[in-house]
């Protein structure tokens, strides 16, 4: 048994770890909560191999991947002619994660009138395919995942409480990454080490100070999965050297056209009243200069290579203007 890797010192991951490893041998549903990229499925695989059912199925089905119409049957399977396009007999997925774990990914998704016959199979183990009334009986763990609020969407008629009180028997909070610093670094060297082994490296690249810097103080919306592609394409872009602040690309799509226009800047700015007052040209210069600088910073989270770039400056010269009102730019 290969139980999956999951990365990570902070006290808010080992705390998580704890949880979950207490949690997967008890042979009940547990709902899997947090945001997008944070390893959902990572830790669904890890319930499973921790578990009693660690030699069954793990089976898994993303529900946002289905039209709503699709979901049952997807689910419990059909008979042929069961509807147009119907073809044969099929299992669904609990049939086929039988003895094992189902992961149930954005449980949240599913529509209401199958989340009755849902409720059925995780209370009883038992249900129908779709086009035949036969009951068919699986032993299956169900673990459902998700980043919505399900007790708001019970409270709101579009999720039942039977079901989400029927889910949590144990429920799991993902840490997202910002609450998990500590493990960036770690988890830096570890995507760095797979990309290099992808690329045929023959050491694994380092980080400069400026680029961990730049990874620490990001927050990370994506998490550990925005994580990695930034620090994959750092360490592709770095052609086996150290990865420095200009590698890391927390904005891949800057300049391909979907940047919008920054907005006019608000009156009270320097920039706007150095239009609207009359003053000495030097001072008016300055202010428009300390202006686009802040702007500049601030669209590119103090990154200062990037920063140069989107005002179409080198390195060195923004540097050099940065020095000239230091003073000014500090908020």
């Amino acid at each position: 048994m290969r139980v999956p890797e999951a990365i990570g010192q902070s006290d808010a991951f080992l705390a998580f770890t704890e949880q979950l490893s207490r949690a997967a041998t008890i042979d009940r549903p547990v709902l899997l909560l947090g945001e997008r990229g944070t390893g959902k499925e990572l830790a669904a695989a890890k319930l499973h191999y921790l578990s009693r059912r660690w030699e069954g199925p793990l089976v898994a089905l993303n529900c946002a991947a289905l039209p709503a119409d699709l979901v049952e049957a997807e689910l419990f399977g059909h008979e042929a002619g069961a509807f147009t396009g119907a073809v044969k007999d099929r299992r669904g997925r609990f049939e086929a994660a039988d003895g094992g774990t189902l992961l149930l990914d954005e449980i949240g998704l599913v529509p209401l009138a199958v989340q009755e016959k849902l409720l059925r199979v995780v209370e009883y183990g038992t249900f129908e395919r779709v086009g035949n009334s036969r009951p068919i009986h699986v032993d299956v763990r169900v673990v459902a995942a998700t980043n919505a609020d399900l007790p708001g969407m019970a409270r709101g008629g579009r999720f039942k409480e039977d079901l989400l009180d029927r889910l949590a028997f144990e429920v799991l909070h993902l840490p997202p990454l910002r609450d998990r610093t500590g493990d960036i670094r770690v988890l830096a060297g570890h995507f760095a080490a797979r990309m290099a082994g992808e690329l045929g490296l023959t050491a694994v690249p380092g980080f400069s100070s400026g680029a961990l810097a730049v990874l620490e103080t990001h927050s990370w919306p994506g998490n550990i999965r925005e994580l990695k592609n930034v620090v994959e394409r750092g360490v592709y872009r770095s052609d086996g050297r150290a990865v420095t602040e200009a590698e890391i690309d927390l904005d891949p799509f800057r300049g391909t056209g979907d940047s919008r226009p920054s907005p006019p800047p608000p009156p009270s700015s320097p920039a706007a009243a150095s239009r609207r007052t009359p003053r000495a040209l030097p001072d008016a210069v300055a202010a428009l200069e300390v202006e686009l600088l802040r702007e500049a910073l601030r669209a590119t989270r103090h990154h200062q290579r990037r920063a140069a770039e989107r005002l179409g400056l080198t390195y060195h010269q923004f540097r050099g203007l940065y020095r000239k009102h230091a003073a000014a730019l500090v908020e």
